[in-house]
């Protein structure tokens, strides 16, 4: 097994011994195993001339093929460059400890990033609660302005709120065979004054009576004609007991306005009706209000009120043969020309 190896000793026989000797022999291609083939190959060509040449080109040929053989494998150069990258795996730790720096300084950056993140976060939850404060505040003065509008708004014209304040200082006016309404403007003293119109106590006053009598439900109260105006339609009353008096309007009255008849149509007590202002006008018996609350017989010299439970004129007639058309005079004109609104 040995000898096996011996044919890959140094091509120049260096080594002295039975070696060189053997490697010379190999030379004589004698016996040389890397001759045979050659020797088979040779009868394949087909120009044996090429073939013939002398033997210093085969053995200038087994040189050139035994050189090139044993050299590489002598050198063996692949094996130790694969080994030259070792020291490269020696310099990490450098490398190691600026990616350390890196993360550590991201690592700050990003505790920075959280901290500013939740700095601005406080500061919006901070600006959220005031406008949520702010809008708390808002939605409060909205109710209470939407409660004070919804008191505006039932104030424009709760007609049984009206009825109720207006209804006990009004009366049916007895005055012989005819009835009509009066209602309380002032008292002074234990008496008080009242307004009607004057074509429902006329009769009686022409006759020269001064005694009328003032009924609500099962109160009777005996009252005194003290002062007529025919040409305007009004007279005053008198009546020794105190009855609430009602508030008189300030101002003009105006197109549109709510306002509520009161009185005694036909004989019946305590009967209310509503509507608007319709105009007010200039005539030549003098200023008119004129307004839609239906009326009808018996609500002479009865009440027209507005939202505020104020008088704003005394009902008078209404048109014939057409329907929401009454006439009021002016309450302003009826206490100028009477004399009696506030006190007795």
């Amino acid at each position: 097994m040995s000898t096996s190896f011996e044919p890959f000793t140094p091509a120049n026989g260096a080594g002295g011994g039975r070696r060189s000797q053997e490697w010379s022999w190999n030379e004589t291609q004698a016996q040389d195993p890397w001759a045979q083939p050659q020797q088979q190959q040779q009868p394949v060509y087909e120009q044996p001339p090429v073939y013939e040449q002398p033997p210093a080109w085969s053995t200038g040929y087994q040189q050139q093929y035994q050189q090139p053989y044993e050299q590489p494998y002598q050198q063996q150069p692949y094996p130790q460059q694969v080994y030259n990258p070792p020291p490269m795996q020696a310099g990490p730790p450098a490398p190691v400890k600026a990616k350390g720096g890196k993360f550590r300084v991201a690592g700050i950056g990003l505790v920075a990033a959280l901290v500013a993140v939740s700095g601005w976060q406080i500061l919006r939850m901070e600006n959220v609660i005031k406008s949520s404060e702010d809008l708390a505040d808002a939605v409060s003065a909205s109710q209470g302005r939407t409660e004070e509008l919804e008191k505006k708004l039932t104030s424009v014209f709760d007609s049984e709120s009206v009825a109720e304040g207006v209804l006990p200082s009004v009366f049916r006016v007895r005055a012989g065979e005819f009835t009509g309404t009066a209602f309380s403007v002032g008292q002074s003293d234990g008496r008080t004054s009242l307004f009607t119109n004057y074509h429902v106590v006329e009769e009686t006053f022409e006759d020269g009576g001064r005694q009328v009598a003032l009924e609500r439900g099962n109160t009777r109260i005996n009252a005194t004609i003290v002062k007529v105006d025919p040409e305007k339609d009004l007279a005053l009353l008198r009546a020794n007991r105190e009855i609430a008096p009602l508030e008189v309007a300030a101002g003009d009255v105006k197109p549109g306005q709510q306002v509520m008849a009161v009185g005694a149509p036909l004989g019946l007590e305590d009967s209310v009706s509503t509507g608007v202002i319709s105009a007010f006008r200039d005539t030549e018996d003098g200023p008119t209000i004129q307004f839609d609350a239906p009326i009808n017989p018996g609500n002479s010299g009865g009440p027209v009120v507005n939202a505020d439970k104020q008088v704003v004129g005394i009902a008078t007639a209404k048109a014939r043969d057409a329907e929401g058309i009454g006439l009021a005079i002016p309450i302003a004109v009826a206490c100028e020309t009477l004399g009696a609104c506030g006190n007795g």
